[in-house]
């Protein structure tokens, strides 16, 4: 079996049966569909009994946390790649294809991945089949990342649903998601395991990936410490676990979040809070957007970046849109 895709479950009634659905329609039909339902209270596993489909199993656990969700379905997994699915994401049906394409472009690597289209969340549950461009009938560009860090402070790369990784190397790095966290778990694993492949992306959108516009709109109550994900990447460069080349990009990154969080600190009235992620992000004083926000810390109102802040994401929204 060539894809085991992994599905974690909660309360996503609405949505999980058209993301399944944009599983089934695949193009490369060698898959199973791994479903871990999280103590779901909405009947979304229930929703999916209807389908008579001998490669999707559903595993009901008690509520334990998407990492532990995806830990089990991980585990679980007889296929040689896994595709991770979130339960109201999509699936573009050459989705897996490409996969296919990127594996054979660049057999040295564990990872592959492509492109996503993020999508402004209407509390619309219809498919997202609108929401993607249609596949070029010329063979895609695949691009080889060798360095996740560096490539990923250059522009978008992949998200959750977008990513899939060879069995093999995750069974070895189990538990591969930190149970407990719910915020950045993702992201840590993504990094992690970057760190042991390199990554081959398919230079397409092949994946519709929902978002909330006004949880994006809101500065209230900004994260004002390193998630742990962020502060673990930090650890390994600075203990040499890392090739000078990617400590360097390594912390770099970290610096890039720590200037974010203090435009968002500012922006909400905290600015000694946001001078203090500005010192702890010295990594990259190299940067115009470390001195800028320096300068904003110090001669512009908090009110003023707020609405600046705001200006910058509603200026996105049409590209995130669907539609």
């Amino acid at each position: 079996m060539k894809f085991s895709v992994i599905v974690p479950l909660y309360n996503k009634a609405p949505y999980i049966r058209g993301t399944i659905d944009s599983v089934l329609a695949q193009t490369c039909q060698d898959f199973e569909i791994v479903v871990v339902d999280d103590g779901s209270t909405d009947g979304s596993a229930d929703l999916l009994e209807a389908i008579a489909d001998t490669r999707l199993r559903v595993i009901r656990q008690a509520n334990a946390g998407v990492s532990v969700a995806r830990n089990r379905a991980i585990a679980m997994a007889q296929g040689e790649w896994v595709a991770f699915l979130d339960a109201d994401d999509w699936h573009h049906p050459h989705y897996l294809a490409n996969l296919v394409l990127a594996q054979g472009a660049h057999p040295e690597a564990d990872m592959v991945a492509t492109q996503y289209l993020p999508v402004e969340d209407r509390n619309d549950a219809g498919p997202l089949t609108h929401a993607l461009p249609a596949v070029p009938a010329s063979p895609l560009s695949v691009e080889l990342i060798s360095d996740l860090p560096a490539r990923w402070m250059k522009g978008p790369t992949f998200t959750t649903s977008s990513v899939c990784i060879r069995t093999a190397l995750l069974q070895d790095m189990q538990p591969c998601f930190a149970v407990g966290e719910s915020h950045g778990e993702d992201l840590d694993m993504w990094f992690r395991a970057a760190e042991r492949s390199p990554i081959a992306m398919v230079l397409a959108p092949m994946v519709a990936y929902r978002i909330s516009v006004q949880g994006s709109l809101s500065l209230q109550n900004p994260p004002l410490t390193l998630p742990p994900f962020l502060a673990r990447i930090r650890q390994r460069a600075l203990s040499g676990a890392l090739p000078a080349s990617k400590r360097r990009s390594a912390l770099k990154l970290v610096a890039n979040q720590e200037i974010s969080m203090a435009r968002d600190a500012l922006a909400s009235g905290q600015r000694i809070a946001a001078m203090r992620l500005l010192w702890s992000g010295l990594d990259a004083t190299s940067s115009v957007r470390w001195w800028s926000t320096a300068a904003m810390t110090v001669f512009v109102p908090g009110e003023l970046v707020r609405r600046w802040q705001l200006w910058r994401v509603r200026r996105a929204l049409p590209t995130m849109s669907a539609g």
